[in-house]
C-alpha cells in the first residue's frame, strides 16, 4: 500500500517484547515512525502518558499489597488497579514486586523512579494503576502481615521490646481495626477540638445538665472516637485477640511498646 511502511512480524514482536503493548499498537507505532524501533518505543510511551492522564480519575479498589520482613528492616508497598484480573496479571505483579524490592533496599522515596514504568503499564493493561502506599521500618522488633486471601491490606509494625509473635499479632489487629493514630496524644489539637464540639452540640449532650456536659463528652470521645475501629487511636482500641483489654494494655503486659506502624490498603478501607 502506497505511503505505508512494510513492517516485519519480527520487528513488531521485538517492540512488543520491549514495551508489553498490543501487537496492533506496536505495528501502528512502527508504521508511523518508518520502522524506527526507538522512535516507536518513544511514541508508545507518549501515548501511554496520555492514556494515564485520561484514566487518572478512575477508582482503583483492586490490586496487591506486598511485604518483606527481615531481621532489621520491614517494608510494605501497595499497588492498586481497577479490576481483579489485572491484579493477577504477570506484568502487574512483576511491577509491584520490583517496587517492593526497591523500597526495601532504598526506602519509600524509591517509588519515584517507577513513574515512567507505571504510565507504560497503564497503556499496556488499559487500567488506571497507582502506587497506593509505601513504607519501610528499621530496627526494633519487626513484623509484617498481609490479610489473605485477597492480599489487598497489609501492615508493618515496629515494637520496642516484645516478641516477633506479639508484633505479628499487633500487625493483624491493625489490618482489621485500621487505626488512624498510635495514641490519643497523636491526634492533632484542631481535629480533637472539632470532634469535641460536635459531641458537645449534639442533642444527646445538650439534653443533659450543663455542669455534666464536659464530663459526658470526655466519655463519648473515649468510646466513640479514641477507641473507634476503624479510625481512632491504636492503643485505645479493643484488642482483637482478647476484647476484654485494650491494645495498649496487651502490649504493656508483654513488656513492649509500639514505636511505629504503616498500614496500606488498595481496597479503599
Amino acid at each position: 500500500m502506497t505511503g505505508v511502511t512494510e513492517i516485519s512480524a519480527g520487528l513488531v514482536k521485538e517492540l512488543r517484547d520491549q514495551t508489553g503493548a498490543g501487537m496492533m499498537a506496536c505495528k501502528q507505532a512502527l508504521q508511523e515512525t518508518g520502522g524506527d524501533l526507538e522512535a516507536a518505543r518513544t511514541l508508545l510511551r507518549e501515548r501511554g502518558m496520555a492514556a494515564a492522564g485520561k484514566r487518572a480519575d478512575r477508582a482503583t479498589t483492586e490490586g496487591l499489597v506486598g511485604v518483606i520482613a527481615g531481621a532489621d528492616t520491614a517494608s510494605i508497598v501497595g499497588v492498586g488497579c481497577e479490576t481483579e484480573p489485572v491484579s493477577r496479571n504477570d506484568a502487574f505483579q512483576a511491577f509491584a514486586e520490583r517496587i517492593l524490592r526497591a523500597v526495601h533496599a532504598d526506602g519509600p522515596a524509591a517509588v519515584d523512579a517507577f513513574e515512567g514504568e507505571r504510565t507504560e503499564l497503564i497503556a499496556q493493561l488499559g487500567e488506571n494503576i497507582v502506587i497506593a502506599g509505601a513504607d519501610r521500618l528499621e530496627g526494633g522488633t519487626l513484623a509484617a502481615y498481609v490479610h489473605p486471601p485477597a492480599n489487598k491490606i497489609g501492615v508493618v509494625v515496629k515494637l520496642e521490646g516484645g516478641s516477633p509473635e506479639l508484633a505479628r499479632q499487633v500487625a493483624m489487629h491493625i489490618s482489621f481495626a485500621a487505626p488512624q493514630y498510635t495514641s490519643r496524644d497523636d491526634v492533632p489539637a484542631d481535629v480533637l477540638a472539632a470532634e469535641r464540639q460536635i459531641y458537645l452540640n449534639s442533642d444527646e449532650v445538650q439534653s443533659k445538665p450543663e455542669q455534666a456536659r464536659e464530663k459526658i463528652v470526655d466519655g463519648m470521645l473515649a468510646k466513640r472516637f479514641f477507641a473507634a475501629a476503624p479510625g481512632g487511636a491504636l492503643l485505645e482500641q479493643a484488642w482483637i485477640h482478647d476484647a476484654s483489654k485494650t491494645v495498649g494494655a496487651a502490649v504493656e503486659e508483654a513488656g513492649a511498646k509500639i514505636v511505629a506502624f504503616a498500614r496500606v490498603s488498595v481496597a479503599g478501607s
